[in-house]
């Protein structure tokens, strides 16, 4: 596998990116990438997945959001909004490179908003060829509400109106730690040192405001747009709602294939079936963005399910 660090811009921000390709001139398919919520691009999670892909031939691009690690900031500070903008406009990167077939690109979302972000561009993007997402959000408000007692979600959502009233009235909003007051932690996050080689780079203040960015976050409203798509989930996931992964699959178009894992919890997954889930990523985008095999599908996707013991 060979990496080049990239840069290309959305909307006037440079962003950051790291091109891996196969030995050889190409050209390739290509895959591109958005990391997850709070990742970044040089995080080692991400290497199995990218030496597996450029191995069969297929060049992958991810990048860092605006505001994220290597990438500029935006004016108008973290969005995600500017994060869809920033898939788009890397898809249009790839499209401008001679070393990749343009019209044979897909996309990769994994984790949280990493899955719903490729649901919400390859909405956008009739040319995208096919789409994986793992571990996804499908609808922002679910997510957050699901963290939180009964009560701490009323008190969440008056925090959050409180803030309103003080941005509009004095401009300056409240700043808060994303992963603990956004976000709420599961005991197995707090231990999980799965992304612990770019945890300190990311950014631990944002607005408060992003909050209400995330419980209007729907990529279930446009999934039924997105077809080719392959969904991989973990039963009774504490961190992405098990039910947002198959409510996005049973909304999406055919052909579409979902993998379940069993037996394990939303960090743990991507290790103790890494073997068995990268190689079905692999043939997934091999057969829709190469056009060398034979599509099959039921008009009801049941028999699309595939269940890893």
């Amino acid at each position: 596998m060979r990496e080049d660090p990239v840069n290309f811009y959305s909307q006037g921000s440079r962003l950051s990116g790291l091109i891996r390709r196969p030995d050889g001139e190409g050209p390739w398919p290509a895959v591109a990438q958005g990391p997850g919520w709070l990742g970044l691009k040089d995080a080692k999670l991400y290497e199995p997945y990218h030496r597996a892909l450029t191995a069969a031939g297929f060049a992958v691009l991810i990048f860092d959001y605006r505001g994220f690690g290597d990438s500029e900031p935006a004016p108008g500070g973290l969005s995600l909004h500017h994060q869809i903008d920033d898939w788009v406009n890397a898809v249009a990167y790839l499209e401008s490179r001679d070393d990749v077939f343009a019209d044979r690109i897909g996309l990769f979302g994994s984790g949280g908003t990493g899955g719903g972000n490729a649901i919400l561009a390859a909405a956008r993007l009739t040319q995208i060829r096919s789409t994986v997402i793992q571990v996804p959000v499908s609808d922002g408000e679910d997510w957050l509400r699901r963290m939180r007692r009964g009560y701490e979600w009323q008190e969440f959502l008056a925090r959050l109106a409180a803030d309103r009233t003080k941005r509009v009235t004095t401009d300056a909003g409240e700043w808060v730690n994303p992963r603990e007051e956004i976000l709420v932690p599961t005991p197995e996050r707090r231990k999980t040192a799965i992304k612990s080689d770019v945890d300190g780079r990311v950014p631990d203040s944002v607005p408060l405001a992003l909050a209400e960015e995330i419980i209007a976050y729907k990529p279930i409203d446009v999934v039924a747009q997105v077809g080719h798509l392959l969904v991989i989930a973990v039963e009774d996931d504490a961190v992405t709602p098990t039910d947002h992964a198959v409510a996005l699959y049973r909304a999406a178009s055919t052909p579409k294939r979902m993998i379940l894992q069993r037996q394990t919890s939303h960090y743990a997954a991507y290790e103790q079936y890494g073997d068995i889930v990268i190689p079905e990523i692999v043939a997934w985008f091999a057969a829709h963005l190469t056009g060398r095999a034979v599509e099959a599908e039921t008009p009801d996707g049941t028999e699309s399910l595939r269940e890893v013991p």
